[in-house]
């Protein structure tokens, strides 16, 4: 397990009820439990924003080409072999 460290925040009143209310019908031990799923959480948004931006720069760093029946039977051998990867993992 991680070495925890502490972090001291202030949030106002409204704030702090809204969080314990979220942990109570959340399901959540406590509130630093579910500030971590919200850091978590964030955290994948990000990386899922990052992706998205080097996807758009990847289509614009060129003209798109027509996929061709060689192209589609390519990647469709190449799918399988990416599954017996991951299942090695």
């Amino acid at each position: 397990m991680c070495k925890m460290d502490t972090m001291n925040i202030a949030i106002p009143e409204g704030l702090k009820e809204f969080v314990q209310v979220r942990v109570h019908s959340g399901g959540y031990s406590s509130a630093s439990e579910y500030v971590r799923e919200l850091i978590r959480l964030d955290q994948r948004q990000s990386a899922r924003d990052a992706l998205e931006s080097e996807l758009l720069r990847g289509l614009a760093s060129r003209p798109p080409e027509k996929m061709t029946a060689r192209d589609w039977a390519e990647i469709r051998s190449a799918v399988p072999k990416r599954g017996s990867l991951r299942k090695r993992r």
